[in-house]
């Protein structure tokens, strides 16, 4: 029988370590002393992998915190202008006395002055927003609008330990996945803009909760997210053709019925007592023309032409059903059926991509998915890059608009460069994702023999539906392609890896 010693560490060999598979994590753990030995036993002292990751995520996070520190000081106070050249703007304050907060009136019940009559946010992003309200001090209207941005970035802080753990324990044995959330430096500096954290924390304990094989908690959360931020329902489509090809019709069913029950039991009361304040958001969101951002944006500058928004709406529509249709043939036609994780960032991508506007902070949708979908430094930090870059562009355009004659800032031709940087950066990454579905043994998540270690009742089931046909014309041209090299046979724990 095996001592606890010899138990620990056969445990801790289980899991990847990315620093033996992974040049760039290899080449960034030389800060700390180089990668991990062949005896090293981490997890076995009180800070466990999913412990350190948490760490560094709310390290990273306080240092976003101290990005905003000229705007939290004086320049969310003192004009436009210079939130935008010190790029650490952030909607918070702002909307603490814009939406009534400092007034005390109630959300979607009580009319606000101004164009915007009601608060535009969904009923739970609104409850967040309340009860940061509530623990506000009092004080003069800046020294409230300061308490309100440290109490949310509190709150917000909780959310980013939330994320962190979730995204490192999704994958049972890649925790260290986790420190790509951790560590993404598009993370740090857009975590405090918007309220966007409340439903990628929601997000994150879903795919967690799918992960265990519990479809129904996995339901109710994403019900909860879809209160605070539209773009989570999207999810449930990649888990209907993925359950679909699985046959897991009672999983995929019991994963609806909990999405549809919780995001009712949030909504209802809203919905009846104030349906004027309640259909807001979504009339807010069908109302609003081309912004910041979106290529819409720059088709209109660089024609001149403006285009309807009503065209806006049915065009975006049209696109993301019909690439979101393509992304459910793929995932019928692939040569093993594609992880939960790929197919729920591509279709998140999907709807970012086309949308008519992209916030900076939009950005944090993608990143827990993305660390899940394609683990691999060089392409997430690339990515990253991209991000950035938009990061910054946009608020230097802001800033050469709102400078008046001294043009101070990035000019049009420049923003919109910044806007084709983080197109491009994006489509690079549902590129390599892709291809990752299509060739599985390019898949770092699948070299080791693994299935789907985020699908829960998806992992390692048999296909039930495919489309025959197509598979067996691209298995015949895969196998002529690989005849010469090594293949990976799922389920086989010394699988090849390849390169």
């Amino acid at each position: 029988m095996p001592s606890a010693e010899d138990t620990s560490v056969h445990q801790e060999r289980a899991d990847v370590r990315p620093t033996h598979q992974d040049e760039v994590a290899a080449a960034g753990s030389e800060l700390i002393g180089g990668r991990s030995g062949r005896w090293a036993r981490l997890g076995s002292t009180a800070l466990t992998p999913v412990g350190a990751v948490a760490l560094v995520a709310i390290g990273m996070f306080a240092l976003g915190m101290v990005q905003k520190l000229p705007c939290y000081n004086w320049a969310w106070f003192r004009g436009a202008g210079s939130q935008y050249t010190h790029a650490c703007y952030s909607d918070i304050p702002h909307l603490y006395s814009g939406r009534g907060f400092a007034d005390g009136l109630v959300p979607y019940f009580d009319r606000l002055p101004g164009d915007m009559q009601f608060l535009e946010y969904p009923v739970l992003t609104g409850v967040f927003m309340q009860v940061a309200a509530w623990l506000t001090p009092g004080g003069s209207l800046q020294e409230q609008e300061q308490a309100y941005w440290l109490v949310n970035a509190g709150m917000l802080m909780i959310c980013t330990a939330v994320i962190a753990v979730c995204v490192a324990r999704t994958h049972r044995r890649r925790p260290w996945d986790g420190l790509l959330v951790a560590l993404a430096p598009a993370f740090a500096l857009t975590a405090t803009i918007n309220w966007d954290l409340l439903a990628v924390a929601l997000t994150a304990a879903a795919m967690l909760m799918w992960s265990r094989s519990r479809p129904l908690a996995f339901g109710i959360l994403i019900g909860l997210a879809t209160a605070a931020k539209l773009y989570p329902i999207l999810l449930l489509g990649p888990a209907f053709v993925l359950c679909w090809r699985a046959g897991r019709w009672r999983e995929f069913g019991a994963a609806a019925l909990g999405a549809a029950g919780s995001w009712l039991v949030v909504n209802l009361p809203v919905m009846t007592f104030a349906p004027e304040g309640w259909k807001k958001f979504y009339t807010f969101s069908q109302e609003r023309s081309i912004d910041f951002g979106s290529f819409w944006l720059v088709i209109t500058q660089r024609t001149g032409e403006s285009i309807d928004v009503s065209t806006v709406n049915t065009v975006s529509t049209l696109v993301t059903v019909g690439l979101c249709a393509a992304i459910g043939v793929l995932t019928l036609t692939a040569p093993r059926r594609p992880r939960f994780a790929q197919l729920a960032f591509l279709v998140v991508a999907v709807f970012i991509l086309v949308n008519k506007v992209y916030s900076p902070q939009y950005v944090l949708w993608l990143i827990p998915l993305a660390a899940l979908a394609k683990p691999r430094w060089r392409d997430f930090l690339i990515w990253q890059a991209c991000e950035v870059l938009y990061f910054l562009g946009i608020w230097m355009y802001l800033a050469y608009t709102t400078s008046g004659d001294k043009h101070q800032g990035l000019p049009t031709e420049g923003y919109q460069l910044a806007i084709v940087l983080h197109l491009l950066g994006t489509l690079y990454l549902c590129a390599v994702v892709v291809r990752d579905i299509l060739m599985p043994e390019r898949d770092e998540v699948r070299r080791d023999g693994s299935d789907d270690p985020s699908g829960g009742v998806l992992d390692g089931a048999e296909d039930v539906f495919v489309l025959a046909h197509l598979v067996e014309s691209g298995s015949a041209r895969r196998d002529a392609a690989e005849a010469e090299g090594p293949r990976v046979e799922w389920g086989s724990a010394g699988a090849p890896a390849a390169d």
